[in-house]
């Protein structure tokens, strides 16, 4: 009896050990450590280049001529006067290349939204235009005509903008984004004015000629909007519209006009006035260097 219970007891604790092994080559069900999901792709700076075409919203230059000192008999030297006075405009629509580069930090938020600030500056080439008129006009003495010919051009010399940008992803790698702040740039306008009689008596007679510049950096505001592609990791290719409003200037073109004939003697001002706007469109490239996204951490 006693050698059945030994032999029982000994079974059973065979059958034990051999099931503790068994159990112990199973693979664990201990649960995989959990990643989070990567961060947004569009958060951190980026950095690029762009290029494309810029031209006038406003393409005349209006200038404006009154006399300021009359000396001599009657009213001769009053209708003379008058006679080269007035106003007028001359075309300076004028378009261009612009080039230049861009830097900027980007935050995505609740999913698809994007808010961030760039800054960028381009150079602006052949963005002059220029234009000339000529007007014919009578004056007091018989056998005289007044010629006045007035030619004038503006251009941008750099272009830059500090902006926001507020966009919506249409899809996890495109982006539409409206944009708008600030715009600097070195604005350049000269007016050249030349006034002359020719006549029956002498063959010419000039009244005056003169040359007005301005030029100086600006500072206004702009607005747009466009398009940005993720197509690589980190790279990302965008067209872009903006309008850009830097103010009007006006500026002295022919301080004094003088005309000295038998006793008559008068003196003109004329001013020159132009508005520097206008449109840009361009494409760009950006690298995007992610450095202001949160870091993945494994956690266990």
């Amino acid at each position: 009896m006693m050698a059945h219970k030994f032999l029982t007891g000994a079974v059973l604790a065979l059958a034990f050990a051999t099931g503790s092994a068994l159990a112990a080559d199973l693979p664990s069900l201990k649960a995989p450590a959990y990643l989070p999901p990567p961060p947004p792709m569009w958060s951190g700076f980026h950095a690029g280049l762009n290029a494309g075409g810029a031209w006038n919203a406003s393409t005349g230059t209006n200038f404006a001529s009154a006399p300021f000192l009359i000396n001599g008999a009657d009213n001769v030297p009053w209708a003379a006067a008058a006679a080269i006075s007035g106003t007028g405009s001359v075309s300076t629509n004028g378009a261009g290349f612009i080039g230049g580069g861009q830097l900027g930090y980007d935050l995505q938020f609740n999913g698809a939204f994007l808010a961030g600030i760039e800054t960028d500056i381009q150079g602006v080439a052949s963005s002059n235009g220029a234009a000339a008129v000529v007007t014919l006009a009578p004056t007091p003495a018989p056998g005289l005509n007044l010629l006045t010919s007035i030619a004038s051009n503006k251009s941008l010399d750099f272009l830059g903008t500090v902006r926001g940008r507020l966009g919506y992803l249409i899809t996890p790698t495109l982006l539409a984004y409206a944009t708008g702040g600030l715009a600097y740039g070195q604005a350049t306008s000269t007016t050249s004015f030349f006034q002359h009689v020719p006549n029956d008596f002498s063959g010419f007679l000039l009244l005056g000629a003169n040359q007005g510049r301005f030029s100086q950096t600006r500072v206004g505001w702009t607005a747009g909007g466009g398009l940005e592609w993720m197509f690589w990791p980190q790279w990302s290719a965008k067209i872009e519209y903006l309008f850009y409003d830097l103010g009007a200037a006006a500026y002295p073109v022919a301080i004094t006009t003088d005309w000295q004939l038998t006793n008559l003697l008068f003196a003109n001002a004329t001013q020159a006035r132009t508005h520097f706007d206008g449109h840009v469109v361009r494409v760009g490239l950006n690298y995007h260097f992610n450095w202001g996204a949160a870091p993945v951490v494994a956690k266990y």
